[in-house]
């Protein structure tokens, strides 16, 4: 294998990043579009699921969406009575997200396939592997958030 410098090294790094991220989040829409749901609308269930009920503004930044992508998905899944809006007893400009027992019975149902699904994607790695690309995935995240961003 050819050595490669320090900058092509770096540059390969973010494409295979890149591929790979790009067909995991492939194999995932596929996993959740069997669901009746996009990507984004079974993040939004899935924190809720997980989290209990959040602001707006929370589902927005765990998420990473603009305030009005996230209101739009929450208005989609108001509609198929999935989700529930309340407004917030100490400042009416907050809105609360949470899901309906209709939302929870799906999740019920779902999320144990959707986690055998992911399980199923990601057992090629062992289990120390994954440690590993966790612990390596956190200390870049960590590290251009801290010393580059900022």
């Amino acid at each position: 294998m050819q050595r490669l410098d320090r900058e092509d090294q770096s540059l390969r790094v973010l494409i295979t990043l890149s591929r790979a991220y790009k067909t995991l989040m492939e194999y995932v829409r596929k996993d959740v579009k069997q669901y009746g749901l996009n990507a984004t609308e079974f993040a939004v269930m899935e924190l809720l699921y997980h989290k209990g009920s959040q602001s707006i503004q929370q589902i927005g930044n765990r998420i990473l969406l603009a305030s009005g992508s996230i209101t739009y998905v929450v208005d989609q899944l108001s509609k198929k009575e999935f989700l529930k809006r309340r407004s917030s007893e100490e400042d009416r400009r907050v809105i609360y997200v949470e899901l309906t027992s209709k939302g929870k019975k799906l999740f019920d149902q779902i999320f144990p396939r959707h986690r055998q699904s992911i399980q199923y994607a990601l057992g090629h790695l062992s289990f120390e592997e994954q440690e590993i690309l966790v612990m390596l995935l956190k200390k870049l995240g960590l590290s251009v958030e801290t010393k580059i961003l900022k």
